[in-house]
């Protein structure tokens, strides 16, 4: 009798070291306690706020902006039964590209891929579809795109993480010379990960949509840069019509023209052709006028306009489109 006892004592010892020890390896981290700054959030907003009030206003030239071919050339979601015009993950990749273009504010983006579409729309309606020329051309492909699932296993527990990993290549052309201007890359990972212990956990199965959050972080990044190597360039726009007290200006609210701004006027320089490059180059122009805006008008990007009156110098000698206007420094 008092061997079965100990029998049976032993065996509970062992139950509870077990649970215990499958209750210590299914223990987990509590969770971290956000703590707040010594300045609260909202003072650290406001101060934000102020610094941004107090930098001095600069406009921010909206580049009229296609997308071209825009195609998958990795092996993903390819098969004998698609030929090369039927690319679905290449159309999702150009729809994001134009999505992140067309929400960060700094391009007009203009139509092209599906631009027969719109033509069609037009002369069921008659009416005529009057195309816009653009500044430049968004030509890439998506050149990487992969997923792989990593594990570990352990004596109680066990882990499973999926990983979809993609990475686009873009260029910008510039449309009047074909010449490629600037070239960049944008890569994105995204990442699913489930666990379990002792049998007990969650479980997950085949993720499809890592795939298309993948891509957006790729897009999102190189769209970044884009927008960051078109901030280097100078800011210019053209004037409208000129009359004795004031001047008309393309451009107003959307690309941050704001009354009392000061910007200069310069003639625009002289094109001649470089004999060692055998491009056009044009000659740096003379700084002739300054002009103060004085108020805006216009309900949209494409037709918003500043009406703005000098200030210093004078434009009476030179025709509108022999000059052009540019932020100061």
């Amino acid at each position: 009798m008092i061997v079965q006892f100990a029998a049976a004592v032993g065996r509970a010892g062992l139950f509870l070291s077990v649970a215990a020890l499958v209750s210590g390896c299914a223990t987990q981290t509590p969770p971290a306690v956000p703590v707040e700054a010594p300045a609260s959030v909202a003072a650290q907003r406001e101060a934000q706020q102020r610094a941004l009030q107090a930098q001095p206003a600069k406009p921010a030239l909206k580049r009229k902006i296609a997308l071209g071919r825009v195609t998958n050339e990795t092996n993903y979601g390819r098969s004998l039964l698609r030929d090369r015009f039927d690319d679905p993950l290449g159309k999702q990749v150009t729809d994001m590209l134009s999505k992140a273009l067309t929400e960060s504010g700094h391009f007009l983006v203009f139509e092209r891929p599906d631009v027969g579409r719109v033509q069609e729309e037009a002369r069921l309606t008659g009416e005529k579809l009057r195309l816009v020329g653009v500044d430049l051309l968004v030509v890439g492909s998506l050149t990487e795109f992969g997923r792989k699932v990593i594990g570990e296993t352990g004596f109680w527990s066990q882990t499973k993480r999926q990983v979809a990993f993609a990475k686009v290549d873009f260029r910008l052309v510039d449309t009047t010379t074909a010449q490629v201007i600037h070239a960049a890359s944008g890569a994105g990972e995204s990442s699913n990960e489930a666990a379990s212990v002792a049998g007990f956990g969650s479980q997950a199965g085949y993720d499809g949509t890592l795939n298309d959050s993948a891509i957006r972080t790729a897009v999102a990044s190189v769209v970044s840069k884009i927008i960051s190597e078109l901030a280097n360039r100078p800011w210019s726009t053209a004037i409208l019509k000129v009359e004795p007290d004031r001047v008309f200006l393309s451009g107003g609210k959307s690309q941050g023209l704001q009354p009392g701004m000061q910007l200069a006027v310069e003639t625009r320089g002289e094109r001649v052709k470089s004999p060692q490059t055998g491009f056009e180059i044009s000659l740096p122009g003379r700084q002739i006028a300054t002009i103060r805006i004085q108020s805006l008008f216009g309900d949209n990007e494409t037709n918003e306009g500043s009406l703005a009156t000098v200030t210093s110098g004078s434009l009476g000698a030179y025709k509108s489109e022999d000059l052009r206007v540019v932020s100061k420094e």
